[in-house]
């Protein structure tokens, strides 16, 4: 949406104007706050990535001309940057947080300080004939249809494909975040020349402090290892409700035993299990992780009595689901054929539920969420699976 609306604003004449007069302040606000962002809940990523941008928005004020003849040093500067941006950004993508130690992420840096000096090398004479190698027509004849040399647009095109490859990997924001930037950079490099250079490449940079902000919210109100919402999420979406709900606490029955008997890791796939299987609950319920073993689902608009059908039917599938253990011999890649179902062994998991909605004496969100805990706490002592409501 941001890059979007970047395109429809430098297509239209009033709205480019106004940009025209935030271009010479954006840049060091954008690039700037973002950085300081990034170093300040310590993404290495993001300061890097707008660090290059940044770069690159001021070769192309100072240094980089398109329309310049080819083998100049302001022609060249352009290429060079065109070439060099799109492989800094995929290298960055494919970095990781945790790996900003290892030594591969110090030779990107190395790469990335000594970068100025390999662009005015090629500007050399000496290395004329690699400048006329980086503006080499691969296809076609005639005039181009963009600014951007043949070689620059293949290599483009690659950092992209490298970048969602690693989307598929890593499915995170910032790695989405940086396969639109890498689109945003490319539009820079095509308009050529600011003030719509620096649009381009500040909605970049947007992009990437948005997909911050994004993933810090995620990381604040998202349970990282069911992907539910979490139970500050929970605190506001109550805070949010007015007039009649329900709310449910769900259980794992024997979590800790379960826990004993087969690792934190087996007892991590049963979570990820029992809140996938609540994703799917009917009767309009929002699941989210309360803590532990324990979830909340949040019935809007639902008395207690009509939830407990939908309660009911949820817990039917846990119990009816049996939890298949995965082998420690387990290939990391799914086999050709599949081994026969006797060789794994399937566990039977069970929840009690306890729902409870307002009512005399608990008003406040937490006294109704105290009487779920307490109608749950009924169902465990009654035998465990099965579902108890709040008198």
């Amino acid at each position: 949406m941001l890059l979007l609306g970047a395109v429809v604003a430098l297509r239209s004449g009033p709205l480019r104007d106004s940009l025209a007069a935030l271009v010479p302040v954006a840049p060091w606000l954008v690039f700037g706050a973002g950085m300081l962002l990034g170093w300040r809940f310590n993404r290495i990523q993001l300061v890097l990535a707008l660090l290059v941008l940044a770069g690159a928005d001021r070769a192309l004020v100072y240094v980089a001309d398109a329309g310049a003849p080819v083998g100049s040093a302001a022609r060249v500067a352009f290429t060079c940057v065109a070439v060099l941006l799109p492989l800094d950004l995929a290298a960055i993508a494919w970095m990781t947080e945790r790996s900003r130690q290892v030594p591969p992420t110090g030779w990107l840096l190395a790469a990335l300080a000594i970068q100025p000096l390999v662009v005015a090398l090629v500007a050399r004479p000496e290395l004329a004939d690699v400048a006329r190698a980086l503006e080499r027509r691969l296809v076609g004849e005639g005039g181009a249809w963009t600014p951007v040399p043949q070689p620059a647009t293949l290599v483009f095109v690659t950092a992209l494909g490298l970048i969602v490859a690693g989307c598929l990997a890593r499915q995170t924001i910032t790695q989405s975040s940086l396969a639109w930037a890498v689109v945003a950079t490319f539009l820079a490099l095509h308009a050529a020349a600011p003030p719509a250079s620096t649009v381009y490449l500040t909605t970049a940079g947007l992009i990437l402090v948005v997909s911050l902000i994004e993933t810090s919210h995620r990381m604040a109100y998202d349970d990282e290892l069911t992907g539910l919402p979490g139970r500050r999420a929970l605190g506001e979406a109550l805070a949010r409700l007015g007039g009649q709900y329900a709310i449910a606490m769900v259980d794992i029955d024997h979590f800790k035993r379960f826990n004993d008997e087969h690792g934190h890791a087996v007892g991590d796939q049963l979570l990820r299990m029992v809140g996938t299987t609540l994703t799917r609950i009917d009767g309009g319920g929002r699941p989210f992780r309360y803590g532990g073993e324990e979830f909340a689902v949040l019935f809007p608009s639902t008395t207690a009595e009509e939830a407990l059908p939908h309660l009911e039917r949820f817990r039917h599938s846990i119990e009816h689901a049996s939890f298949t253990l995965r082998g420690r011999d387990r290939p990391r890649t799914k086999p050709k054929t599949v081994r026969p179902a006797g060789h794994r062994r399937r566990v039977a998991v069970t929840v009690s539920i306890g729902v409870a909605e307002p009512g005399s004496g608990r008003a406040a969100p937490d006294d109704v969420i105290k009487a779920a805990d307490a109608a749950l706490y009924r169902a465990k002592h009654a035998g465990r699976n099965r579902t108890s409501s709040a008198g």
